[in-house]
């Protein structure tokens, strides 16, 4: 039928210059350091109550490689590369092309508590500004 799907993306500025990750990117210089805090995160997003909501995940695959895609989406890809970038306790701050999906919006919420970090993603409809474990559109976009 001809129809394509937008392809996720992300991007963040840090030490002057602009930094654009796709889902799944793998390709970033830092990608090694950006998927091992990605990890660190994961894990202590866990003890803290995240469990991974995979009905945002559209590929028929394993739990644990569900996981996987959900931890590479691309807004988690540039808080983390944001996360080792910059200096800590500093906002992050995050333009992405298409929605928040529901599992991401929630991760930053416990990104934003573990790190202490405020973390602010403009995306295609509107400013989430994630500070200790809560956003600013008060869940909203579930609506």
């Amino acid at each position: 039928m001809g129809l394509r799907k937008t392809p996720g993306w992300s991007s963040i500025e840090a030490n002057n210059k602009v930094d654009v990750f796709y889902t799944g990117n793998q390709s970033h210089l830092k990608c090694e350091e950006i998927y091992k805090e990605l990890r660190n995160l994961n894990a202590k997003m866990k003890i803290l109550g995240y469990v991974p909501d995979y009905s945002f995940v559209l590929q028929d695959v394993e739990e644990d490689e569900k996981e996987h895609i959900l931890m590479s989406h691309s807004e988690r890809l540039a808080i983390a590369f944001g996360i080792i970038s910059t200096p800590p306790k500093t906002p992050i701050r995050i333009l992405k092309n298409l929605r928040v999906g529901g599992d991401c919006h929630n991760a930053t919420k416990y990104i934003s508590n573990i790190t202490e970090r405020e973390i602010i993603v403009r995306d295609s409809n509107r400013f989430h500004h994630f500070k200790d474990g809560v956003c600013s559109c008060g869940d909203y976009w579930q609506t």
